[in-house]
């Protein structure tokens, strides 16, 4: 269905191609999932699959790429429009209309579709990613994971031979990428479409996966069975960590797996107590206190009042299904979001009350598109000038920016950079100020494992100088490992607050997979376990 034939990409000016020599072929019907390290070419990978590489993009293609027969260096991506339906990282960027309903018709009103087939295929789509009751609603509106669900649909009512997803579960929480998951592999086992999906989340999609495309850093492509290329991947999910950590062969890819070898492992730890990641806050001094906060957007009841306290040095993750008031939550906090009652006391005054550049002292935030931040035309400009902004001592920005994720060329433009480059990026240009409190939303969208222990490690830093950090995320492994306490927030309302441990364990839906692998005893993260001796 799709063959790469020795294809090199090279970028214009690069002096190295971003891929070379890439060679192998996925059959029609299959799930192949795409894995590699933040930057490392994933997406320029899925990008020759419908032409945008290099049609839209630019740069030198050798080699070819044919999808269904059809050779992409002769059929620029309109001509493929019907074979392949591309979903990118950011799913605002490819919507053209206002409302949700409008958006999945778009597709198939360029394709000549007759209006009763574009009906049921809409109606469909609705039910299968479970939007129905958005149907009318502007995607302005939409939360980041709602906005997601939307690009996925639009690209499925075209029905198309193959589905090219980057980061398709990025922004959903764990609910809500199940669903999408299973909507997806319905696809494959019951209509024959083959799926091709670039995920850095891989705990959530490598059980599903029929074949797996490794992207390494030198551009070159490994192709196989996941089981085999799990065992040396450079990315790999925490049960697939535990069982190359435990020796097991063949290593589990589900968890269902994991716990069938894991029963001698619960038996040794059963003893044990695990051990901390973090240095405890300090439970008498308050860094953040909210008090009454509601967010209203006309009719609609963002946030109910709302009480909430973070200590000094403490990390606490923010989490809820999409939609749930997270974000705006996290703004009324910032205070420029909009506040229809509640102040917040950081350091004796509100945030909402401060000039810009006092406030950003108090408090920093980083959006959940954290590209809207820059507006320079290179990673230095933007680093220099988050020096000058906050007052900081020249090369402040630089130095957290190679903290967080090394390796990004200074004189890249910003847009030029990964989702998860972007993000490190705005991350160290907030963090230049060094303020009080920080509050990062959905930080890991776009972050491989490692670029994801960086920030863990990062925020324990700050969380040790006095700083406190609020996250929020559906990322429960990146919590699991990263936070002293969870709050659960539904209808715009706390419904769970507390220990880390206590809130994800206990829940179902965001218990990590070790946490599910060695219950009911208590371990979040394969790093706990190799604190102590009876995992050895």
């Amino acid at each position: 269905m799709i063959c790469f034939e020795h294809v090199t990409v090279t970028y214009p000016g690069a002096t190295e191609p971003v891929l070379r020599d890439v060679h192998f072929e996925i059959p029609a019907g299959e799930f192949c999932l795409v894995v590699g390290t933040t930057g490392s070419g994933k997406s320029t990978l899925l990008g020759t699959v419908n032409g945008l590489v290099p049609h839209f993009t630019g740069g030198e293609l050798r080699g070819r790429v044919l999808v269904a027969g059809h050779d992409t260096r002769t059929h620029p991506p309109r001509e493929l429009a019907a074979i392949v339906g591309v979903v990118s990282q950011d799913p605002l960027a490819g919507c053209v209309t206002d409302t949700l309903e409008d958006e999945l018709a778009y597709t198939m009103e360029q394709l000549a579709v007759t209006p009763t087939v574009m009906r049921k295929r809409v109606e469909e789509t609705l039910d299968l990613l479970g939007l129905a009751e958005l149907r009318d609603r502007p995607l302005s509106t939409l939360s980041g994971g709602q906005l997601q669900r939307a690009a996925i649909g639009a690209a499925l009512t075209a029905h198309p031979d193959a589905l090219v997803l980057d980061e398709p579960t990025s922004a959903l929480d764990p609910t809500g990428a199940e669903e999408v998951l299973a909507a997806i592999t319905r696809l494959v086992h019951d209509l024959g479409v083959t799926v091709v999906v670039a995920e850095h989340r891989l705990e959530r999609v490598v059980q599903y996966a029929d074949c797996v495309a490794a992207v390494g850093h030198d551009g070159r492509v490994e192709f196989g069975d996941p089981g085999n290329l799990m065992a040396h991947a450079p990315v790999a999910p925490p049960v697939v960590e535990l069982g190359r950590a435990a020796g097991w062969t063949p290593l589990p890819l589900s968890i269902r797996d994991a716990r069938r070898r894991a029963e001698p492992l619960r038996r040794r730890l059963a003893a044990v107590t695990p051990p901390p990641l973090l240095a405890s806050p300090d439970q008498d001094r308050v860094a953040l206190r909210a008090r009454g906060i509601a967010v209203r957007y006309g009719a609609v009841i963002a946030v109910r009042p709302t009480d909430l306290e973070v200590r000094v040095g403490e990390v606490v993750a923010l989490m809820g299904r999409n939609g749930a008031g997270k974000s705006s939550l996290l703004w009324a906090l910032q205070g420029s979001g909009p506040r229809a009652s509640g102040k917040v006391d950081v350091e004796g005054d509100d945030p909402h009350d401060m000039a810009p550049a006092i406030a950003r002292r108090r408090v920093g935030l980083v959006p959940q598109t954290a590209g809207d931040l820059l507006y320079l035309d290179t990673v230095d400009a933007e680093l220099t000038q988050a020096d000058a902004e906050s007052g900081a001592v020249p090369g402040t920005a630089h130095s957290l920016l190679e903290r967080l994720l090394p390796g990004i060329a200074s004189d890249a433009h910003p847009r030029d950079l990964s989702e998860g480059q972007r993000l490190a990026l705005v991350l160290a240009v907030q963090l230049t100020a060094g303020p009080r409190v920080v509050l990062l939303d959905e930080p890991t969208r776009g972050l491989d494992y490692a670029a994801k222990r960086h920030l863990a490690r990062m925020l324990a830093d700050l969380a040790d100088e006095g700083h406190s950090v609020v996250v929020s995320t559906h990322d429960v492994e990146f919590v699991a490992g990263a936070t002293h306490r969870v709050v659960v927030i539904a209808e715009g309302e706390i419904v769970a607050d507390g220990d880390t441990a206590d809130v994800i364990v206990a829940s179902p839906a965001f218990a990590p997979q070790i946490a599910k692998v060695l219950a009911p005893e208590r371990w979040l993260t394969v790093e706990q376990l190799r604190r102590v001796e009876a995992f050895a």
